[in-house]
């Protein structure tokens, strides 16, 4: 039998291919007769596979009636029965679920089946996250327990959603209910906890949640309302109620086809653990006092146009009237303390509002302000998840619609307590979330610590399409809203608590996904609300740089400089490249040399700088010149002579804004190469650490910096001094007299006291590396373009630190026989200057003993033999 079986299969298969790879060849009649053969031969082997299988438990049977009905669904569509085919192709995922969802159909199940079953895939993680702090020999064992506990649940999920679109498929069919596929009960670990904290639960229900809220009870509970009588009603839905699984411990298996019987629901009305006798008592819910609404009169209502004394309602000026069912239910919601009678009145409300089908009656009539607080009352109140899906999904259709509607809900939940507590739900976070978004809630709304987990985990979970009603959201997009109020809407204190609270969280490795695997606008937003963590806490930078995926960032930089609209991708990248171990420096920027998509990085940064706006210039021009450092400083080439012709003209620009020099000044200082932990740029401290400075007050803006610089490791500084040694022979042999005049100039007479400094810290470190200069013209031209400028700065009315860079600057260029006249510049004014800065620093006392003397001290000799010497190793 079982041969046979194969053989016929193995037939039909054959048949649908050459059908499949034959395509219109054929004539009409000859590709109807073997569509209808296929077809035949493959409804034989699925009889024949059915009555196998109610025989035998052989799992083969039931993947092989799932490939029947898989070839039975090509040959369908090819018949174009369209209705025919998806039945066939519900009916293999009923057949063989793990086999079709991993094997077969595995695209088809991640975006039809998986957003249902969204909540099981987060209870394995969660589950698969603890199992990995075991020791080896239990980690297996709890590893292959929770892998078959996982896989047995999303199982059972595929089939119960498969069975439920295959009802809706039957013609005339009633609305079946939306499944509901609870989490395993016990955790691996049989950790207590409470349910409110956990994430797993029920799934949200599908697109079609109208026709899974309507059921067949639905009229009765109608009866009930017309009557008064709610808690008959209650009673009634109370009895019809089924439930989909029992709660027992996940690993006791009962077989597939036993729960497939059980699936067939009756009802969808679910009150929990609500008895009949608990609906009787009409004390007021404690929720019901967070709003103002049930304390409306209904006088008020009447006088308002809410509602008329014959209870229909009744919009201004207009003299259509609602159903009088409608009208209870829209009376229930806006004055009823019973928080049963509220529920069944959503019922009754969402089912007229999506009848309507647009009807503007309605939609004045539900959109009035006691309306919508009473339903934000049953979202506090409520725990029953059909209620409040429904509430949520009406609510953000008003919300599209009206900005009046948004601005109510966030007045009449000032304090987004609603929103809070659905966030913290297992199953409908991800559509709470989306609300909130269309809501738009500012930061000062959300003051409590709480909120950054919880839309942290939508960040996590939300890559999902939601559907509320005609709403169609990805939770994302809430997702980084939320996270730009709650990093840039407070004052800057609190916006930095919560850059560090994201980081603490382990929000950085969401968002790193999110650059890597988004949508160009999500990769935006994740750069945005990134950058944002780099200022509040700079040594998370290393973090970043580690596992940032390159090409994915710079795909993004490719993008902005096409659109020229936002240029949050170079700001990152420029940020990256300031990491405290050089070496970390140098790992990025060869990972950074394998491109994107074919392109080489020093081509995408030219482009970008031939497009960047004026203020983004420097900072392009100096990644193009880190990137060229790497290669050999003696060959030019055309990117280091356009990089070193930017700064050039950078600088020369009498006329520019403080951006630019600001941008200008970060631009150099990069180039110096000398980072603290926390990417601030310390080659100044590292300056004045050799010039001896001694500083006393401790209060010094540079001094707090200097402890990271201590405990550089011997390899990192090696690595730093080659680093400077290829800049400066770079910059002096290839940006010749016109970068050092131009520095010298924008030194004395710059504007943004930040860019003067720069050009001081910069003409420092070169200093210590004239040798390296090949043009004789130069360095006979060096001393008179520099020294006058750094004599200047030996002034009192600059500031100690700068007077002692100025200082050691002009030692270094005393050190070479090219520079020995510079001495003939200094007057007796510049000798008292160095005097009084001799208290703090010894290259003053260098400098007046060489002056004055014409020699140089043995100290000196030292320290320009051992510069000399760790540079040419």
């Amino acid at each position: 039998m079982e041969s046979g079986i194969c053989s016929n299969l193995e037939m039909g298969m054959k048949s649908v291919d050459r059908l499949v790879e034959e395509g219109h060849g054929n004539e009409r009649e000859l590709r109807i007769k073997a569509s209808r053969n296929s077809i035949g031969l493959l409804n034989m082997v699925i009889t024949s596979l059915d009555s196998a299988i109610k025989f035998t438990k052989n799992g083969a049977y039931s993947h092989l009636s799932a490939c029947a009905h898989l070839y039975l669904a090509i040959v369908n569509k090819i018949e174009k029965k369209e209705k025919i085919s998806a039945k066939h192709l519900l009916q293999v995922f009923c057949d063989s679920p793990f086999f079709a969802r991993t094997h077969l159909l595995p695209d088809l199940w991640e975006h039809f089946f998986l957003p249902h079953l969204l909540h099981l895939k987060v209870w394995y993680n969660q589950e698969l996250e603890f199992v990995s702090n075991f020791e080896c020999e239990h980690k297996d064992r709890k590893t292959k327990a929770l892998n078959k506990v996982y896989n047995d649940h999303m199982d059972r999920g595929t089939v119960q959603f498969a069975l439920y679109y295959i009802q809706w498929l039957k013609d005339g069919a009633r609305a079946p209910p939306v499944p509901v596929v609870r989490s395993p009960s016990k955790s691996i670990h049989k950790a207590s906890r409470r349910s409110s904290d956990s994430y797993f639960s029920q799934p949200s229900s599908n697109k079609n949640l109208y026709h899974a809220v309507f059921g067949p009870s639905l009229d009765q509970q109608l009866a009930g309302l017309r009557s008064g009588n709610l808690v008959a009603a209650l009673a009634r839905s109370s009895n019809e109620k089924e439930i989909l699984f029992s709660d027992k411990h996940y690993e006791n298996s009962a077989s597939l086809q036993d729960e497939h019987s059980n699936r067939r629901m009756s009802s969808v009305l679910d009150y929990r653990s609500h008895n009949t006798e608990s609906w009787r008592e009409t004390v007021k819910s404690d929720y019901f006092r967070f709003f103002t609404c049930q304390s409306i009169t209904k006088e008020y209502l009447e006088s308002s146009n809410v509602i008329t004394k014959n209870s229909s309602v009744r919009v201004e000026g207009r003299n259509h009237l609602l159903s009088n069912d409608l009208s209870k239910a829209i009376t229930a919601i806006c004055s009823s303390d019973i928080l049963s009678e509220c529920e069944i009145a959503i019922r009754v409300v969402t089912k007229a509002w999506l009848d309507a089908h647009g009807d503007t009656t309605i939609e004045v009539a539900l959109s009035k302000p006691p309306v919508v607080e009473g339903m934000l009352e049953v979202l506090l109140a409520s725990d029953d998840d059909e209620i409040l899906e429904l509430v949520i999904s009406f609510l953000a259709e008003l919300a599209v619609r009206s900005e009046v509607i948004r601005q109510m809900i966030l007045n009449s939940d000032p304090q987004l307590q609603v929103f809070l507590k659905l966030l913290k739900s297992s199953s409908l976070f991800l559509k709470a979330s989306i609300l909130l978004y269309l809501s738009k809630p500012q930061a000062k709304q959300m003051i409590s610590v709480e909120w950054l987990p919880l839309v942290l985990r939508v960040l996590e979970f939300g890559g999902q399409l939601q559907t509320l009603f005609s709403v169609r959201c990805k939770p994302h997009e809430a997702a980084f809203y939320l996270l730009d109020q709650l990093l840039k809407g407070f004052d800057e204190d609190r916006n930095l608590e919560n850059s560090r609270h994201l980081i603490s969280l382990g929000g950085l490795s969401l968002l790193l996904r999110r650059l890597e695997r988004g949508e160009i606008e999500e990769r935006k937003n994740s750069v945005s609300i990134i950058s944002c963590c780099v200022q509040a806490d700079g040594s998370c930078r290393n973090y970043l740089a580690e596992n940032l995926n390159k090409a994915s960032l710079l795909e993004l930089i490719v993008h902005e400089s096409n659109k020229n609209s936002g240029r949050g991708g170079l700001a990152l990248l420029v940020d990256l490249l300031c990491l405290s171990r050089r070496t970390r420096i140098t790992k990025l920027l060869d990972g950074l040399k394998e491109g994107w998509s074919g392109l080489g990085i020093m081509n995408i940064l030219s482009v970008y700088l031939q497009r960047a706006l004026p203020e983004e210039q420097p900072l392009v021009a100096t990644m193009l010149l880190q990137l060229d450092f790497m290669e050999d400083a003696l060959n030019c080439s055309i990117f280091r002579e356009e990089a070193i012709v930017t700064i050039i003209t950078a600088l020369n620009a009498r006329i520019s804004g403080e951006k630019v020099q600001d941008n200008l000044a970060r631009a150099l200082l990069i180039l110096g190469g000398r980072f603290s932990c926390t990417g601030e740029p310390s080659t100044e401290n590292w300056l004045l650490k050799l010039a001896g400075f001694r500083e006393n007050s401790g209060d010094s803006s540079h001094s707090k910096h200097l402890y990271d610089d201590v405990v550089l490791l011997y390899e990192e500084e090696e690595e730093v001094v080659n680093w400077q040694l290829k800049a400066a022979t770079v910059l002096f042999n290839h940006g010749h007299k016109s970068l050092l005049s131009s520095l010298s100039t924008s030194m004395t007479s710059c504007v943004r006291p930040s860019l003067a400094k720069a050009c001081l810290i910069t003409l420092s470190w070169m200093s210590r590396y004239l040798f390296v200069i090949r043009d004789e013209k130069l360095c006979l031209m060096a001393p008179s373009i520099l020294v006058p400028a750094l004599i200047k700065y030996l002034n009192h009315d600059k500031a100690v630190e700068d007077q002692v860079l100025a200082s050691y600057s002009l030692l270094n260029l005393g050190k070479y026989t090219e520079c020995k006249h510079i001495f003939r510049l200094f007057d007796e004014e510049a000798l008292d200057h160095l005097r009084n800065l001799s208290l703090v620093t010894w290259t003053a006392e260098e400098l007046i003993l060489i002056i004055t003397s014409g020699s140089m001290h043995p100290h000196t000799e030292q320290e320009n033999s051992h510069t000399q010497g760790s540079t040419r190793k």
